[in-house]
């Protein structure tokens, strides 16, 4: 069922963008290199502002790319907040990510404790910039969002579905995920209680990657015996291959402690979900 908001959305064309259209009666798509002043024009009648801007995170950092990704979100938020500001927009939602936090340590959004690499830092600025909205704001920090027609499980499937699938490294590292579904609804309580501050957007149950691998291979009726070694990761991506590799252990605490539940909140039942029909 459709949202009756007129939302305006960076990043439309990506894979949340595009499912985020979905889900809203009145959709204005806000583009990358809009001026401040074609913002304001576009921001007319708006009620609220979903910023996903931001170029691929998963692919080789050289230090030129370094500079897109880091422009792609900061200089964009920055030129967004300075319209939305002076706009008549009541809401802003911006994005980060839960590669803000340490390896291996349990966190939710009551953490402060970050880590010390270019994602991490990337995700602060991104959250500085957005946290300088005089309006009510909210910043999501997306863990692996789930669905078939896009994100993280899309790259997967193909390796999977031949046979080819299997844990990364010893398979211990935590995944912090999240069903679209899910993450949709939640972009949807937000905005019907012009809720505040950070929320973390991933299930309340992170699974190991092995767990993970096992559950995703049972969904596709495919073995899961064949390990990604992370030197291959490491080879194929250099710097970037953390974003694959590290591990994230993350909550939903804030959200939940607000009344939100997951409708897909266990690894099993989103995979079995997201790949009905899809079992060989």
């Amino acid at each position: 069922m459709k949202t009756n908001y007129t939302i305006a959305l960076t990043g439309a064309n990506g894979f949340v963008g595009k499912h985020l259209q979905n889900v809203f009666s009145h959709v204005v798509v806000l583009h990358r290199d809009d001026s401040v002043v074609t913002l304001l024009d576009k921001l007319k009648d708006v009620d609220v502002v979903i910023n996903l801007a931001g170029a691929p995170i998963v692919k080789r950092w050289s230090e030129s790319y370094k500079r897109v990704l880091y422009e792609s979100r900061i200089e964009t938020t920055r030129k967004l907040v300075e319209a939305v500001n002076q706009s008549e927009v009541k809401y802003f939602i911006s994005t980060s990510a839960i590669g803000i936090y340490p390896n291996d340590k349990r966190c939710d959004e009551s953490s402060i404790e970050y880590a010390n690499d270019f994602l991490a830092k990337l995700c602060s600025d991104w959250e500085q910039e957005a946290s300088k909205c005089i309006k009510p704001t909210a910043i999501v920090r997306f863990g692996v969002v789930l669905g078939k027609d896009g994100g993280a499980l899309k790259k997967m499937l193909l390796p999977f579905r031949l046979g080819l699938g299997g844990v990364i490294g010893d398979g211990k590292m935590m995944t912090s995920w999240i069903h679209i579904s899910d993450l949709l609804k939640m972009y949807q309580f937000l905005i019907a209680h012009k809720l505040e501050g950070v929320y973390n957007a991933v299930s309340p149950h992170p699974v190991s990657n092995s767990t993970f691998t096992k559950a995703l291979g049972k969904a596709l009726g495919r073995p899961t015996f064949m390990p990604l070694p992370v030197f291959v990761l490491k080879a194929m991506y250099g710097e970037a291959s953390c974003v694959l590799t590290d591990s994230k252990e993350v909550y939903p605490k804030k959200i939940e402690a607000l009344g939100f539940s997951f409708e897909y909140d266990t690894i099993d039942d989103a995979l079995v979900e997201i790949l009905k029909g899809d079992h060989t």
